[in-house]
């Protein structure tokens, strides 16, 4: 289900949590199922045992000992779940706060809008040298950004839509590559693509983003929120 709103996800996390109690309710009763089942054939094996071979003291212990590890292993499962559930549904209604933010996220798009674009670049370490590439959508080299040398970690840039020559240009959908060299040998970073988080999907995956034209980003893709 797609959340656009802090409501809708309030509703979601309200569902996911009656559903975890639902499914730990029937999972604790296959439980008290087993057991009972278990206990209704000990009681009727000690009842028709033969009275001068009758069942060995050690195995209704080690039979009582198997039953009580299959049902704490049983218990653990339902716990686990059920904490599962309930982080799934938190980390929903955190990533319904992101709604209507700018993140940078793996990706070489960059939208032009009003003479201005925005981007970054994580870095493994240190360089001497980074620069941007700007490529219209037909391969063209619209403009090249010398940032110079700069530290490890993340780099914000900005682009003012000028190309090469200091002209204008139209406003939409570009792309971008990152050139990073430290001392004559290439540097593998990696480029981020801004966007603005739109809504929020939970599936079986986790939870994850719609960013810009971007979908099915995962929460943990998200290097920084602006």
């Amino acid at each position: 289900m797609i959340n656009n709103t802090q409501d809708a996800n309030s509703a979601a996390a309200l569902f996911a949590s009656l559903n975890a109690a639902g499914s730990s309710a029937s999972k604790g009763a296959s439980a008290a199922a087993t057991q009972d089942r278990f206990l209704k054939l000990l009681v009727t094996q000690m009842k028709n045992q033969d009275p001068l071979n009758p069942m060995d003291n050690a195995q209704v212990t080690s039979q009582m000992a198997q039953l009580s590890t299959v049902t704490g292993i049983d218990k653990l499962n339902v716990t686990l779940q059920a904490l599962s559930d309930s982080m799934m549904a938190n980390q929903s209604l955190q990533a319904a706060s992101m709604i209507g933010h700018g993140v940078l996220v793996p990706g070489q798009g960059v939208d032009l809008a009003k003479g201005a674009a925005y981007g970054g670049v994580d870095l493994p370490q240190s360089v001497d040298r980074l620069d941007v590439s700007i490529y219209d959508p037909a391969g063209a080299l619209v403009r090249n950004i010398q940032l110079g040398a700069q530290p490890v970690g993340l780099v914000n840039w900005q682009w003012d839509g000028r190309n090469d020559a200091g002209l204008n240009v139209s406003d939409g959908s570009y792309t971008f590559k990152v050139n990073a060299v430290q001392a004559g040998a290439p540097v593998a970073a990696t480029a981020l693509q801004f966007g603005m988080v739109s809504s929020v999907l939970q599936g079986k995956q986790g939870v994850t983003l719609s960013v810009g034209q971007l979908s099915d980003i995962a929460m943990s893709q998200v290097r920084q929120i602006l």
